[in-house]
């Protein structure tokens, strides 16, 4: 069976790496690419693909794209608004959002302590999942740094659908948070020396970011006098998610610590580069 993570861009994505390392441990002669799709170009793409096919990763720009294109949506694909994961089938194609549930794993395999607030750096498809993720959590305010309120109005819309009815705010990127849990979506490049020191003050966070690594706030976290803090990495977003596709894609449980092991192996060796 055939399987490939899609987006723009794409070839830098561990995900052939994680999926290839769960497929061999389960014995499945599967194959897992990275193929770059464009804005747009979702549809001719899933047109031409035949019953060789059983499921795709979407990432960067097509997590929203692909929701009017499946024939059906989980749950989660309704509340985020979103999807990464398209499970392709006789019955058609299924839409799932495994960057939920697999942020939740992320944060509680490295933290078992209360979030009551959390906020969120940036407001795009993946600020949706890990602000509704906080949720899940026990957020009960979720607050969402934007460069503008406009670029975070359907994330913001996103999270105040999830059941709890959170309080959901609206909030300059450059205003440090108040939260017991700060997830950043924002590029490294876009992570000021000002936006770093704004974030000292939070005991947790989860940087989803995985490459460039480390970024300047996971570095903020690690420096000496910063033992107290939890940092929560791209790469245990990444595992988590995937791990939860790979199940969705085979039917098989994945070993979340053999596909960190691989995603581990294969940053040390583009790092030596």
């Amino acid at each position: 069976m055939r399987c490939a993570v899609l987006g723009d861009p794409v070839a830098h994505s561990l995900s052939p790496t994680l999926h290839r390392a769960a497929y061999a441990e389960l014995g499945l002669d599967w194959s897992y690419e990275a193929v770059r799709v464009p804005a747009g170009g979702l549809a001719d793409f899933l047109g031409g693909l035949d019953d060789t096919w059983r499921g795709l990763s979407l990432t960067m720009p097509l997590k929203r794209e692909v929701v009017a294109l499946a024939d059906d949506v989980s749950a989660r694909v309704a509340l985020v608004g979103a999807a990464n994961t398209l499970v392709l089938g006789p019955d058609g194609r299924h839409a799932d959002n495994t960057d939920l549930p697999g942020a939740v794993a992320a944060v509680r395999e490295r933290y078992d302590g209360p979030v009551r607030a959390g906020a969120v750096l940036g407001g795009g498809a993946t600020a949706a999942s890990t602000g509704l993720a906080l949720c899940d959590l026990g957020a009960s305010r979720v607050t969402l740094h934007v460069r503008s309120a406009e670029r975070g109005e359907d994330a913001a819309a996103a999270v105040r659908r999830h059941p709890s009815a959170p309080e959901v705010v609206l909030a300059p990127l450059d205003e440090p948070p108040t939260a017991d849990v700060v997830v950043s979506t924002v590029p490294a490049d876009a992570q000021t020396p000002a936006l770093v020191a704004g974030c000292a003050g939070v005991p947790v966070v989860f940087e989803v970011v995985y490459d460039p690594w480390p970024t300047p706030l996971a570095a903020s976290v690690t420096t000496a006098g910063s033992a107290d803090r939890v940092l929560v990495s791209g790469l245990d977003l990444l595992v988590h998610q995937a791990a939860l596709q790979v199940e969705l894609f085979t039917g098989a449980r994945a070993s979340v610590a053999g596909m960190r092991a691989a995603g581990e192996a294969a940053l040390r060796r583009a790092a030596r580069r």
